[in-house]
């Protein structure tokens, strides 16, 4: 049976989030197609995994034989958020920007699961391969050759992760203008917004759909 890691960050409710929202579109074309598959689910607005510490960090290059109590507690914490990524046959992600960026939530998650031997720069890794898509919603757009695209440090840096550090198979459904419908300065672009949001809903079905296949072949 199949397996979906899926992992939410926006601070808003699905009924306030385009991410949610969108990665929730993704997560119900993917039961339709695996029934009967797992789907590990995390929160990290409501239930934020903790940054990683020293102790956490070092216990990752010696030998687990040589771990101090407080290496050893910190390390198996990091461990389960490793393995619920290895047992992933794809992985869903929303990644809103805050400030020109992910959320800190989702660093932290991914300080946790990036471990060099294990699950990054290494052949035996089980995350190689991996398809994810990051659904990188953003309340304005930075898309090439608009004002902000220099700004746009959300799918620079998990391209470098996922792709260069992690070598998953990475995919962007990108949402952009969300905030149009709130900000009156923004309101006349509130059809590009909804154009914007109604393709990314659509692409994440299709995309969910696509997976599911690929995963199932």
């Amino acid at each position: 049976m199949a397996t979906l890691l899926h992992i939410d960050s926006s601070v808003f409710p699905t009924d306030a989030s385009t991410s949610r929202s969108v990665t929730d579109a993704f997560r119900k074309a993917w039961e339709e197609q695996h029934p009967e598959g797992t789907v590990i689910y995390r929160d990290l607005a409501a239930d934020p995994v903790a940054h990683i510490t020293a102790d956490a960090h070092t216990a990752g290059f010696a030998d687990p034989a040589t771990h101090t109590p407080q290496q050893a507690a910190a390390f198996s914490a990091r461990v389960q958020l490793i393995e619920e990524l290895e047992q992933a046959d794809a992985v869903l992600i929303g990644a809103p920007m805050y400030n020109f960026s992910i959320p800190s939530t989702l660093k932290a998650w991914l300080d946790n699961v990036v471990l060099i031997g294990r699950t990054a720069m290494t052949e035996d890794s089980k995350v190689k391969g991996t398809p994810v898509t990051v659904v990188a919603s953003r309340g304005g757009s930075y898309a090439p050759g608009t004002p902000r695209e220099g700004y746009e440090y959300v799918q620079t840096y998990l391209k470098a992760i996922f792709t260069d550090t992690l070598a998953a198979d990475l995919h962007f459904i990108v949402p952009e203008l969300t905030m149009a419908p709130q900000n009156p300065a923004m309101s006349e672009l509130i059809p590009l917004f909804e154009a914007s949001r109604e393709r990314a809903l659509q692409d994440a079905a299709a995309k969910a759909k696509e997976v599911a296949e690929r995963v199932a072949a």
